[in-house]
C-alpha cells in the first residue's frame, strides 16, 4: 500500500468515445497529487484498453478481463489491485463530477472506512435526470435494499464510493457478486465488519448511454436475497471469505 496515494478505480465495458474525456479530466483534477488510475477493461470489442493507454499515461494502471465478467467483477478486481490508501470507484462516464470527491473524503476525515455519494440526501443536485420509468425502476430496488441489506441507506446506486484501503481489502475480499447488486452486497459486508458509512449528497449527471439494462436491474432484485442469505450463512464473516467451490450463492 502506498501511504499517500489515491487509488481511483474505473470499470470499461466498450467505454472507448467517454473514458478519455473521464480521464483527461481526473488527470487535471488531480494533477500534483499522488494518485494512479486503475481501469478494469471487462472484455471490450471497441478498444476502450488503447483508448485508456493514451489517454491516462504513467499514472495508468491497465487490467484486462477474459471476456464480459460484470461491473461488480472488474470493480472487485480493480479495487483489490489497487495500491492508494484511499480507493475511489467511479463510472467511465463520470455522471458524477471528480470534483465532488473532497465530499467524500471528509467523511473518512471523520472517521467513517466508506463513504457513498447519494443523489437522494438534501443537497444533492440532479443536473440530468434519468427518465421517469428508470427513476421508478429505482425508487422500488431501493425500497427492498432498505428492507433486506442496508437500513437506513438512501442511494446504494450512485456510482462514487470511496474506501480506505482496509475497508476496501475487507469487503471486496468477501464480496462475490458480479452484476448490477454488487454495491449494495459491498455496503452489508462493509457493515457487517464493523466499517462506518457515510452517505454524502453529490451532484449527478444522467448520461442517456448508460450501460445498465433494464434486464440487469431487474436481475438485481433476486440478489438482495442471495445477500441476505450469505449473511445469515456467515459467508462474510472476517477471515473466511466465500468459496470458490459453489457454497455461496
Amino acid at each position: 500500500m502506498m501511504g499517500d496515494v489515491l487509488s481511483v478505480v474505473i470499470p470499461a465495458y466498450n467505454e472507448r468515445a467517454r473514458l478519455p474525456r473521464t480521464l483527461e479530466r481526473i488527470r487535471g483534477f488531480l494533477a500534483g497529487r499522488p494518485h494512479e488510475i486503475v481501469v478494469v477493461d471487462d472484455g471490450s470489442a471497441d478498444g476502450t484498453a488503447e483508448a485508456a493507454r493514451a489517454a491516462a499515461g504513467d499514472a495508468l494502471v491497465l487490467l484486462r478481463n477474459e471476456g464480459n465478467r460484470g461491473k461488480g467483477y472488474s470493480v472487485r478486481r480493480g479495487m483489490l489491485a489497487a495500491r492508494g490508501a484511499r480507493r475511489l470507484m467511479t463510472d467511465a462516464d463520470l455522471s458524477t463530477p471528480i470534483e465532488e470527491l473532497a465530499r467524500l473524503e471528509q467523511a473518512l476525515e471523520d472517521g467513517h472506512g466508506v463513504a457513498i455519494g447519494s443523489r437522494a440526501l438534501a443537497g444533492a443536485r440532479i443536473e440530468v435526470r434519468q427518465p421517469l420509468y428508470r427513476e421508478s425502476l429505482g425508487r422500488l430496488f431501493n425500497v427492498f435494499v432498505r428492507a433486506l441489506a442496508v437500513p437506513g441507506v438512501r442511494d446504494t446506486q450512485c456510482g462514487f464510493k470511496l474506501f480506505t484501503a482496509a475497508a476496501a481489502q475487507a469487503v471486496f475480499t468477501a464480496a462475490r457478486l458480479d452484476g448490477f447488486s454488487f454495491d449494495v452486497e459491498a455496503l452489508f459486508i462493509a457493515r457487517q465488519l464493523g466499517y462506518r458509512v457515510a452517505e454524502v449528497p453529490v451532484a449527478w449527471r444522467n448520461d442517456a448511454a448508460t450501460r445498465v439494462s433494464l434486464l440487469g436491474g431487474f436481475q438485481a432484485f433476486p440478489d438482495l436475497l442471495r445477500i441476505r442469505l450469505n449473511g445469515w450463512r456467515g459467508y462474510y464473516a472476517p477471515g473466511r471469505g466465500l468459496a470458490k467451490d459453489g457454497a455461496a450463492l
